[in-house]
């Protein structure tokens, strides 16, 4: 019997290619509902793992948190997403959502792609206008896990707005449960715990973690 040896030439390995990159976290624009989109489904199908939802007849999850924040990140911008001013915010309140969202630039040349921001992170918060801040969605792309840079954005995240916050998970998901202390440890020092609470309107399923903590400012 002959053995063939594979010619096809190494995938780039993403530990070499993510260790020590500069990580921008920045404040989400309408110009990047698009991108942020193409993450929701990404982050839905991942917590459907843990959660057991199934996509719509149409392919797509339930997105109701994620055009809640798409309509405050296009208010408080001033702009539709069509550039129409319509929508401009016309008081001094803040605003209720904000979305952030995590690249590293890579400057790599690869056949048929183009050299730029790679997203690797998104983050959702709700309640800016309220006492509490509400970290609704975090999500960090599989290839740019166990890097720490899920810990860095959540913190640069939680430090934007000083104060107190809460973060909710469930106890199924054994990567949020111990992701999340380390989180509340780096950002708020002993400041924080974690009580169970029931999912309002779904009394069959286990009770929500929710992590509170209080981030002080810079």
């Amino acid at each position: 019997m002959t053995t063939h040896r594979s010619t096809t030439p190494a995938l780039p390995d993403p530990v070499a290619r993510l260790a020590g990159t500069p990580v921008r976290v920045r404040r989400a624009t309408p110009a990047d509902r698009a991108l942020l989109e193409r993450l929701w489904l990404l982050f839905r199908h991942d917590m459907s793992a843990v959660s057991g939802e199934l996509p719509g007849p149409d392919g797509r999850f339930r997105d109701d948190r994620l055009h809640a924040a798409l309509r405050e990140i296009d208010r408080d911008t001033g702009r539709d997403t069509d550039g129409d001013p319509a929508g401009r915010r016309t008081d001094s309140a803040p605003p209720a959502w904000r979305g952030y969202l995590a690249t590293v630039a890579d400057g790599t040349e690869r056949t048929g792609e183009q050299a730029g921001e790679r997203p690797v992170a998104f983050a959702l918060v709700r309640g800016l206008d309220s006492p509490t801040r509400v970290l609704s969605a975090f999500f960090v792309v599989r290839a740019a896990r166990q890097h720490g840079i899920g810990r860095d954005v959540a913190a640069a995240v939680l430090r934007d707005v000083p104060g107190p916050w809460e973060i909710a998970f469930q106890d199924a998901n054994a990567a949020a449960a111990a992701f999340w202390p380390r989180v509340a440890a780096d950002v708020a020092g002993a400041r924080w715990a974690i009580a169970r609470r029931p999912v309002p309107g779904r009394p069959e399923v286990p009770p929500d973690a929710w992590l509170s903590l209080t981030v002080a400012p810079a």
